[in-house]
């Protein structure tokens, strides 16, 4: 009974969080931004106005010209980066899609820096597993490094070809494809490099640390 009574409860509170296998909503063509994209590699891109979201704390607002990222942990060479320093890597750019567990979901262009170039430059530890992601609203998340490598995952500062707005994640959100949405960290401020396992905000909260999407929600 308790058991069951906790599931309810987490379900209840953390269903907004996370990731579905539903499609997008119809798009509303008068609610895109100015010079916002609208198609990129035949995909049909959501309105950044029309994507859902969630925040633990609310938007957080950051100022570009005082941000720093770092990269710490298992690593040789710690990194702090600006968001000028990151803007001067060579960028990439994915049609992705986040899926949540509450329903909604939406197709977006994510253009950013591919982590390995990060935790390249900052010599990760051989014995090194693990990559976790803080947030300035004190959310934490983590993603194993070999599907960070193997994806090419990217650190988005821009969204349908506009800077990613203070909402979504500015200065930079993690662009987790293939897992949930409580994987795509946003307004990071810290990557650790780790040699265990790390369960983030809401894998402490029942949420399974995989997240692959299609597979299980909860890892009790």
């Amino acid at each position: 009974m308790r058991s069951t009574l906790v599931m309810f409860v987490l379900v209840s509170i953390i269903t907004a969080g996370c990731v579905s296998l539903s499609e997008p909503p119809a798009i509303n063509e008068s609610a895109y931004m100015e010079g916002e994209a609208r198609v990129y590699e035949g995909v049909s891109l959501t309105p950044i106005s029309q994507q859902g979201n969630f925040m633990i704390k609310g938007a957080q607002y950051i100022d570009r010209d005082e941000y720093v990222l770092r990269v710490d942990g298992l690593v040789d060479n710690p990194l702090e980066l600006t968001y000028a320093d990151l803007l001067m890597y060579p960028s990439t750019s994915k049609t992705v899609r986040l899926n949540s567990v509450d329903g909604w979901s939406f197709d977006a262009k994510w253009t950013g820096v591919v982590l390995e170039t990060l935790l390249d430059e900052a010599k990760t530890d051989e014995k090194a597993t693990t990559v976790i992601f803080h947030g300035v609203d004190g959310y934490s998340t983590s993603l194993e490094l070999d599907y960070i490598l193997e994806n090419e995952i990217i650190l988005a500062y821009r969204l349908n070809d506009v800077t990613l707005p203070p909402e979504r994640g500015f200065p930079v959100q993690v662009v987790a494809e293939g897992k949930y949405g409580y994987k795509w960290a946003k307004w990071v401020v810290l990557i650790e490099v780790m040699d265990k396992p790390y369960r983030g905000y809401w894998e402490k909260r029942g949420y399974s640390n995989e997240a692959d999407v299609g597979g299980l929600k909860f890892g009790f």
